[in-house]
């Protein structure tokens, strides 16, 4: 659409020319349930804007992507709504010092996610909508500036069906003949306003601290209401506050605070101020482990952690992205240690977090923390594992190195010294310089404007009694970096790998000596990063990975073990260890694993290596060992436990021979039985859908449990379990309905493709690979950004993993340079991930 795609140097000219006073938004929403589809279309939005200019100029556009457009006044002056808008934007000119537009249109409802969503529950006919607009989808509901640093304080009045509720940012001032009218916000950016409406459940609470009193509520769709446990979630809620408070110095500022877990959400959550928004998978249907709750609670805090680095203090533009999700995603993981009952925190961060960020940082389209964000396509795509979890990782570095009560006073002074208003990473610079002492600059260029990975590679040398004569740690993968590292020394003690010494040390240049060290008897384990201060690649010399072959159970500390996992699938990412012995490292070692997080991350890297990693020849054999082991350990875990419930899943998932598909069908019609194993119903579409992969559940076995489980989550399940069927009516159906039409909604399109690309069906998907790299800038130029990134995301032949798909990749990137720079980089990262996967396969094929 034209001038959909803001770019920065547009938004930094309209920044310089006005400022807005307020904003006054009126939304009718009972159309979302007329009684003709075409009713259910749209909404009438009606928008005020007071904005005064701050600079010469006559001239400047308001955002709207709508329909249509009903009537344009500025200052009293009407405008041609067929001249002056085109479809995305409202072109103004003839501006005064002080203005009022006010813009009366025909906006849409959303099936993707995006603007403001409607969904209808298939369990009873109910209606819910909720508004999700980053980075600038508000402007599919009203008529505003959208850029993060024009804000504007906000008052939201919304027309609704009867019987629903409504809720905004700001508090409900009062409710009359269906009109619900909310407090206006603080000053806030547009992306971050929200709407939820509808019939939901709706649980409240209070925080209360001295003379504080916030209100508390969280709500979810009726249908999910007995699965709701909004006990946890106000608990984990209350925690946060108090943690935040106790070290931010800066009372929560706005207000309410409601959490609202919706349906067919396209993110984990957002952190709309007093009205945050989250994904309802958050609300567990079926028995989870305890990694599903530290997940919950993490998010949960995450979102909190935004209210001060996001809301209250944003970003000018998007290139700093970082300053709000770098550090809300630090702060998730400290606070969720600190102050609640997950106090294993790190050992997720290390094992999980850090790999998405490691795979992110060695993709051709790696980018500095801070990045160069040239428009809203690109801020899209910047929602990744640089600006999360890398940019978490070196803030967890920088804490180490500049002290925890030096960061801590430098973020209490950021927020009152920049409060509702706009930074730039010079801005936090500043205030870290003055609390830590250090030389913040250098920090920054090494840390945040640079980009890549370094690997840590320990060299050891020992004198004729087996000590230590000199420990070095050699730093490649580009330019070195200043890490503040611990080295770990372990030897066996009664069958135990255990720490007996321990160096903290500033490792520069690309070889340094720790001398702290030298004399230490020979170790059997030479662990560089031990507590997981940096961020860097760890190798191993020669004798900590003969050790690690054949003790890695024996580690005792679970940070240390999930280093060691962390650091071997690295070594089988990067082709340096055979896929097949990183396998077989998780059979051995594995069903050891106490921290369950860890377990089920070792079980998705083992899928991995498998699918994508292990030589063709071997993926048989490995498939029916990898199955054989997940059965053994299933058998052989505690009943009812949740490691029980992690290896079934493992096990459905891996199921390879006909024995295996066998005991799946019973453990559904109930003929076999696992002692202490609940087959719930989330479980029992786990164990379904392996069965329609491979030919063993029909359509009629599908639908029979939809009709057992007839709700959205069944739904999705069903629609999952369909496209995964081994037949190519099926896969032709599949890609018809994600890539030709957008019929479906957004959780829908994500269900089918996740049932469309089968390990076990390559020979099946081989058509679809020319077909895919002739459809996507079409699906590009046609769909909305998000559906259009997971289509091109989801349908890449990844599964053709031989030459000829990477040479077809590179062909369209040759013949399409001037395709869209978003669309250019998704291809590319695939691609780049296929060309891993056949280095990985060469060197496991090597092995064999």
């Amino acid at each position: 659409m034209p001038g959909e795609n803001l770019s920065r140097d547009e938004a930094r000219e309209r920044a310089e020319l006005l400022s807005v006073d307020a904003y006054e938004v009126a939304l009718d929403l009972r159309s979302a349930i007329g009684e003709s589809e075409a009713e259910q279309r749209t909404f009438r939005s009606v928008t005020t804007i007071r904005f005064r200019r701050t600079a010469p100029g006559s001239a400047t556009f308001a955002d709207l992507v709508a329909p249509a457009v009903n009537a344009v006044t500025l200052n009293g002056r009407k405008l041609d709504p067929a001249v002056v808008f085109d479809g995305a934007r409202i072109a103004l000119d003839d501006l005064a010092d002080e203005n009022v537009l006010v813009v009366d249109a025909q906006c849409a409802y959303s099936r993707t996610g995006e603007g403001m969503h409607r969904f209808v529950d298939p369990e009873d006919g109910e209606v819910y909508l909720y508004t999700q607009y980053e980075p600038a989808d508000a402007r599919r509901v009203f008529a505003n500036f959208e850029q993060p640093d024009l804000k504007a304080p906000f008052r939201f009045e919304v027309t609704a069906p009867e019987g629903w509720t409504v809720w905004s940012n700001g508090a409900e001032e009062s409710r009359e003949g269906g009109v619900w009218r909310f407090a206006p916000t603080a000053p806030i950016s547009t992306y971050i306003t929200a709407v939820v409406a509808g019939p939901y459940h709706h649980v409240t609470d209070t925080y209360r601290r001295g003379d504080l009193e916030i209100p508390l509520g969280a709500m979810c769709r009726k249908g999910l209401a007995r699965h709701f446990d909004a006990d946890d979630v106000f608990l984990i809620t209350k925690q946060g506050l108090d943690f935040f408070h106790d070290n931010f110095d800066y009372p929560y500022p706005f207000g309410k605070y409601d959490q609202a877990f919706v349906p067919e959400y396209n993110l984990g959550a957002m952190e709309n101020p007093g009205m945050v928004t989250f994904r309802e998978e958050y609300i567990y249907r079926g028995k989870v482990t305890q990694a599903a709750y530290e997940r919950r609670a993490n998010v949960i805090l995450h979102e909190m952690a935004h209210m001060w680095f996001g809301d209250l203090v944003t970003m000018k533009w998007w290139d700093d992205l970082w300053l709000k999700e770098s550090f809300a995603d630090f702060m998730g993981t400290f606070s969720m240690v600190e102050a609640t009952r997950f106090t294993n925190g790190w050992v997720t961060f290390a094992n999980n977090r850090k790999a998405w960020a490691y795979r992110a940082d060695q993709l051709p389209s790696t980018h500095p923390v801070t990045a160069d964000i040239r428009d809203l396509e690109d801020a899209k795509l910047n929602f990744d594992g640089i600006t999360y979890a890398k940019g978490a990782a070196v803030l967890k570095q920088l804490v180490a190195y500049a002290g925890r009560e030096a960061f801590l006073e430098g973020a209490r002074r950021y927020f009152k010294r920049h409060a509702y208003g706009n930074t730039t990473l010079a801005d936090l610079l500043s205030v870290l310089e003055e609390t830590s002492g250090r030389d913040m600059r250098s920090w920054s260029r090494s840390w945040l404007e640079t980009s890549g990975v370094n690997s840590l590679t320990p060299v050891v040398t020992y004198d004729a009694g087996d000590r230590i004569t000199e420990l070095a740690v050699l730093q490649d993968g580009g330019e070195p970096r200043p890490h503040r590292a611990a080295v770990g020394l372990y030897r066996l003690e009664a069958g135990e790998l255990v720490r007996y010494a321990r160096a903290e040390v500033d490792i520069t240049g690309t070889r340094t000596v720790v001398t702290e060290l030298v004399g230490a008897e020979r170790p059997a384990l030479v662990l560089v990063n031990d507590d997981d201060l940096t961020y860097g690649k760890v190798r191993f010399d020669e004798g900590s990975l003969r050790t690690l072959r054949t003790h890695l159970g024996d580690v005792t500390d679970p940070l240390a073990r999930a280093l060691c996992w962390s650091a071997l699938w690295n070594l089988t990412r990067d082709a340096l260890m055979p896929a097949r012995d990183f396998v077989s490292l998780v059979l051995d070692f594995a069903g050891r694993e106490s921290d369950i997080g860890v377990l089920q991350m070792l079980h998705a890297w083992a899928r991995t290596a498998l699918v994508h990693y292990a030589a063709p020849a071997w993926r048989e054999e490995g498939g029916r060992l990898l199955a054989g082991g997940a059965l053994r350990e299933l058998r052989l875990a505690e009943p009812g436990s949740e490691h029980q419930l992690t290896w079934a899943r493992f096990f459905a998932a891996t199921a390879a021979t006909a024995a295996d598909f066998q005991l799946l069908e019973g453990l559904l019609d109930g003929t076999a039985k696992i002692d202490g194993l609940e087959v719930d119903q989330e479980l029992r579409w786990s164990l379904l859908e392996p069965l329609a992969a491979h030919g063993r559940a029909d359509e009629s076995a599908i639908e029979a449990e939809l009709a057992r489980d007839a709700t959205a989550s069944g739904k999705r399940h069903q629609v999952r379990c369909l496209a995964a069927r081994p037949s190519a009516a099926v896969k032709a159906q599949a890609w018809a309905q994600v890539v030709e039409s957008d019929a479906l909604s957004n959780a829908l399109v994500e269900a089918t493709i996740g049932g469309f690309a089968q390990p076990s069906q390559r020979e099946l998907l081989a058509p679809y690979a020319a077909k895919y790299f002739e459809a996507i800038e079409r699906v590009w130029a046609e769909r909305s950004i998000q559906i259009g990134m997971d289509v091109v995301r989801g349908m890449f032949p990844s599964l053709q993993d031989h030459e000829g798909t990477s040479a077809a990749a590179e062909a369209w990137l040759s013949a399409h340079a001037s395709a869209a720079p978003a669309l250019r980089r998704l291809v590319l990262e695939a691609s780049d991930d296929l060309a891993r996967s056949l280095r990985a396969q060469a060197c496991d094929a090597a092995a064999g």
